[in-house]
């Protein structure tokens, strides 16, 4: 008799002729936090969406409490004690917290609803746990942590003792971190089960009891915290050592090379309009933009690259002023773009490799004559960056739409970087891409700066902030709260400035 309350055996799923689970296992133990690791597309998330009965398996078995379940649901596994924190919260954003936390399984008095005894009963939770939720705000009104907890006090106010967290940290600061970490704990404490799943390696040894490792759909193993670390979790990710600390050489930083001064834009939302925003990049460095998304980083990178209209204020590049003008002439003045999104601005996924890395010079020399296109010249180009920067398949006719998302970014990287120019716009450069493509990509961009290139860095991964900038300025609601070099920065100062405290007025100049 063994003592776990879930078991994943053999498990088989997939989706149209993508095999995204072809060998799953994986088994929990009451009162443990146990963490589920590996690459995008690992099938970790897949998983973890069968055990909540999201998806169907296809083959193998789940046990839960010792009994076999056939066609669970989400239904049934909150019925057998499971609860999941998505990616995208599921709030309402009108709605109050005490609203959310009941809709659907509202406590009824009579004909109306009882918000009295709802509110007493979700009290306790919040008290027992230290959660520090406040019932009667709406969602809109609180933090993204403060929504992270009303997620998980849904699942207990549902009868969970087994909870799901997947990519909990993803959109948090590191204060935030630290005291989920804590809820967690307490919540282990009182025998709940917690599911873990994480890219983030430091986290992972932080708050892990037991570590499962998938790769490209296989379960790879398991291992106890205090047996393992960083670099052999890496290495059963990938396949091989990894290397994520790039080493980082001194900076040469020459003269000024985007300039913004006093910058007014729209913002998707309120509080992600550019609020007169100031800051400097110079060749040979790397400035990186920290802040939790949706602050304004997406509006500021909009409005450098011409998507966005500027309402106020100006941008120089190399003491020109683009403001306004058309993306074509922004990229002639010498600005390269790795997009946030890559299928959306980054690639034309129905387009093969050589076209998409040709596409930013199609219309230059030696690519063209203006008239005709020379194929020579683009095949022998298409095909040094396909060597250079290890672009998988090497078939420069592939075309993009079926490639990982590693190789995806790769092309965007290769063709951003190879053009030239005095600026590169990095903005979250490996999102969405395996730990061996974020070895390849930051180490491209420490190559960059050694160039001479100016650096301007958004990243949602404070880790690869502190890792690459030799200068961060923090954003929040907008607007610019921190210039700190980077030796003068920590993780609990830039969470602070990510959350608006200490808000500076100057303009950020260097």
């Amino acid at each position: 008799m063994n003592d776990y309350i879930v078991e994943m055996k053999k498990i088989r799923k997939t989706f149209g002729e993508v095999q995204a689970v072809k060998k799953g296992e994986f088994n929990l133990k009451k009162g443990e936090i146990h963490s589920l690791i590996g690459e995008n597309g690992a099938g970790k998330s897949t998983m973890m969406k069968m055990l909540y009965g999201m998806y169907g398996i296809d083959d193998g078995e789940i046990i839960i409490g010792g009994e076999k379940v056939e066609n669970l649901s989400p239904k049934i596994a909150i019925e057998k004690g499971i609860g999941m924190v998505h990616q995208e919260f599921m709030l309402v954003d009108e709605l109050t917290v005490l609203e959310n936390v009941i809709l659907g399984f509202e406590p009824r008095k009579g004909l109306t609803i009882d918000f009295d005894s709802a509110r007493k009963n979700i009290q306790k939770y919040i008290d027992h746990y230290g959660m520090d939720v406040q019932l009667n705000k709406k969602i809109n009104q609180i933090s993204v942590g403060e929504a992270q907890r009303v997620e998980i006090i849904k699942t207990l106010t549902r009868g969970a003792n087994i909870i799901i967290l997947d990519e909990p940290t993803a959109v948090l600061t590191p204060q935030e971190t630290q005291r989920l970490f804590e809820i967690l704990q307490n919540l282990k404490n009182d025998g709940k089960s917690i599911v873990f799943i994480s890219h983030k390696l430091n986290e992972i040894m932080q708050i892990s009891d037991r570590i499962s490792v998938m790769r490209q759909g296989e379960y790879m193993g398991t291992v106890n915290k205090k047996d393992t670390n960083q670099a052999e979790l890496a290495k059963m990710m990938v396949g091989r050592e990894v290397f994520l600390n790039i080493e980082k050489k001194q900076a040469h930083i020459g003269d000024t090379v985007l300039k913004i001064d006093n910058l007014w834009t729209s913002g998707e939302k309120e509080m992600s309009k550019i609020r007169g925003v100031s800051l400097e990049v110079k060749s040979g460095e790397i400035v990186g933009i920290a802040g939790i998304d949706g602050n304004g980083q997406s509006e500021l990178i909009e409005a450098i690259c011409g998507l966005r209209k500027v309402e106020k204020g100006s941008i120089l590049l190399d003491r020109k002023n683009i403001t306004n003008e058309s993306v074509k002439k922004i990229r002639k003045a010498g600005l390269s773009h790795i997009p946030e999104d890559r299928n959306v601005r980054g690639l034309n996924r129905s387009m093969t490799i050589e076209e998409n890395i040709v596409a930013a010079q199609i219309s230059d020399a030696p690519f063209s004559n203006g008239i005709m296109l020379n194929n020579t010249k683009m095949l022998e180009y298409t095909n040094e960056l396909i060597d250079k920067f290890d672009i998988r398949p090497r078939n420069p006719q592939t075309l993009t739409q079926g490639m990982s998302g590693g190789n995806a970014q790769k092309i965007v990287v290769a063709r951003e970087v190879s053009i030239g120019g005095k600026v590169l716009i990095a903005s979250q450069p490996t999102r969405g891409v395996d730990i061996g493509a974020i070895e390849s990509i930051r180490t491209i961009l420490m190559d960059v700066k050694e160039k001479g290139l100016g650096v301007l860095l958004v990243s949602a991964d404070l880790e690869e902030i502190f890792s690459l900038s030799d200068r961060i300025i923090v954003m929040h609601e907008g607007e610019i709260t921190g210039n700190l070099q980077v030796d003068e920065a920590d993780e609990e100062k830039v969470g602070l400035l990510m959350m608006g405290g200490k808000r500076r007025k100057e303009k950020c100049h260097e």
